[in-house]
């Protein structure tokens, strides 16, 4: 079997709102072979970067299109494509936007071996750590305190455990930081899970500030509290506070997660798998947390994909817990591109039993919002 194409197709809403919202457009990668086995990916990026450096042709050895790198590949040989392309963009690939193309192609790559093979990915992996895993729903904030404790609420009604609030308006000033998540408890109430994404919006001293008014509503974890780049601000959070820090979402290679575990010290490593490298990075990194006695969870706020990709994911690695599970209730791309909708049952997500990712396109969706 050889890849024959790969298409990096762009989708977005006719109205996008200037919101930390990434499902409002989206990057979907399709690898076709001459076997007639096509396999999808996707990236959360910018699209339109993400979309040249795949498609882009090639400008010399170490500034290559990663279309041009990939085609006539046997899809089978991942870990092979996977430093072809680093070491053929590595100019631009080894951070970014060159390397997040990279995790589209090799999601798909392993939606072909699935397909191929006629099993799940996680199974290729060696997983089968979970039957099912729980979800937590994850929302931007209200626009008010008040708001966000009604929406607690809607979660809980609909049988989430474990919800999570983030971004704006958090950041503007510390009543009003308190008063997010203080409602957010009460809406809750005292058995589910509270965890908070600060969104990026402090210093070190601010967050370990933060971090212990936070502990009277007893929060799950506080998540990128800093800029991605502070790790000794990380660190010297880490170490003042008990509340339990996450990060990760921003990193895009292990090199880059070797500095947040070991130099920034944090407690929970987030991995998106459309962000580091598709599954042939992400396994890398779950085995440095796993040598560190960290958990991995996953990162996603983008389409179906991405939530198939994660439960392969976190059921090939022995330090998974949970999954964020996008709860937004504005119209996104995610409920319409995709044939399969990804549902939580009594409070619980399935792993897919399927092969490859177990997901597949609608097409027509696609054309429908698929730009240029």
């Amino acid at each position: 079997m050889k890849i024959t194409d790969v298409e990096a197709i762009y989708l977005r809403l006719p109205q996008v709102k200037e919101q930390c919202d990434s499902g409002q457009d989206a990057l979907i990668v399709k690898v076709h072979t001459d076997a007639g086995i096509t396999g999808i990916g996707e990236v959360d990026s910018n699209p339109m970067a993400v979309k040249g450096a795949i498609e882009g042709p090639f400008s010399h050895t170490t500034a290559s299109g990663l279309r041009h790198l990939v085609i006539g590949e046997d899809p089978f040989e991942t870990e092979k494509i996977w430093h072809k392309m680093y070491r053929g963009n590595i100019y631009g690939g080894r951070r970014g936007a060159g390397l997040h193309a990279m995790s589209g192609i090799d999601i798909a790559l392993w939606d072909i071996k699935g397909k191929a093979l006629g099993l799940p990915i996680w199974k290729l992996l060696g997983g089968g750590f979970h039957q099912q895993i729980r979800p937590y729903a994850s929302s931007l904030w209200g626009p008010t305190p008040d708001a966000t404790r009604e929406l607690a609420k809607r979660y809980v009604d609909k049988g989430f455990t474990a919800v999570k609030f983030g971004w704006d308006p958090m950041g503007q000033d510390e009543k009003t930081d308190i008063a997010l998540v203080r409602e957010a408890r009460k809406g809750l109430g005292d058995g589910p899970d509270l965890l908070v994404d600060a969104g990026l919006v402090w210093d070190a001293k601010t967050a370990i500030q933060r971090a212990r008014a936070f502990q009277e509503h007893n929060i799950f974890w506080l998540e990128e509290p800093l800029l991605p780049d502070d790790y000794d601000g990380y660190r010297k959070l880490s170490e003042a506070v008990d509340v339990r820090i996450a990060a990760g979402e921003e990193e895009s290679n292990r090199l880059s997660f070797i500095e947040l575990m070991d130099r920034g010290r944090i407690d929970i490593v987030q991995v998106d798998l459309t962000r580091v490298g598709g599954f042939t990075e992400a396994m890398k990194i779950a085995s440095l947390a796993v040598d560190r006695g960290l958990p991995v969870v996953n990162h996603g706020f983008t389409t179906y994909i991405n939530v198939a990709a994660a439960l392969h994911f976190l059921n090939s690695i022995p330090n998974s817990f949970i999954l964020e599970f996008v709860a937004e209730e504005e119209t996104t791309l995610r409920d319409e591109i995709t044939k399969q909708r990804i549902v939580a049952k009594d409070g619980m997500l399935d792993i897919p039993q399927e092969p490859g990712l177990g997901i597949e396109l609608n097409e027509e969706a696609v054309a429908k919002y698929r730009v240029g």
